[in-house]
């Protein structure tokens, strides 16, 4: 399959990339991802071979805006209040669980 198209890819590189990847991968399955990883290489070849002369490079195919409000200091809720409905309160702060291990 390599030999009529250059951006195929080959059983043996498949095995070899699954290898390095520590992917135990069965016969079936090198088999597979051959067929389909060659028919990726082939599509990204083509568009490879596209004329984009004239058109813009873009990070989205959408013009996005980012929408943020200004930094402004504005009424909060009273702390004491926000702490009286906690379950668990500590100097001043919400108590909660410990997930990770002291260093």
């Amino acid at each position: 399959m390599a030999d009529e198209n250059p951006t195929a890819i080959t059983r043996a590189e498949v095995e070899h990339v699954a290898g390095l990847a520590r992917l135990g991968l069965s016969a079936d399955e090198v088999d597979r991802l051959t067929h389909e990883l060659a028919g990726i290489l082939i599509h990204a070849r083509d568009m490879g071979e596209l004329d984009l002369s004239g058109v813009e490079p873009t990070s989205h195919p959408l013009p996005l805006v980012n929408v943020v409000r200004p930094d402004e200091i504005s009424p909060s809720l009273d702390r004491d209040e926000v702490l009286a409905a906690a379950p668990a309160v500590q100097d001043n702060q919400f108590r909660v669980p410990r997930i990770l291990e002291a260093p």
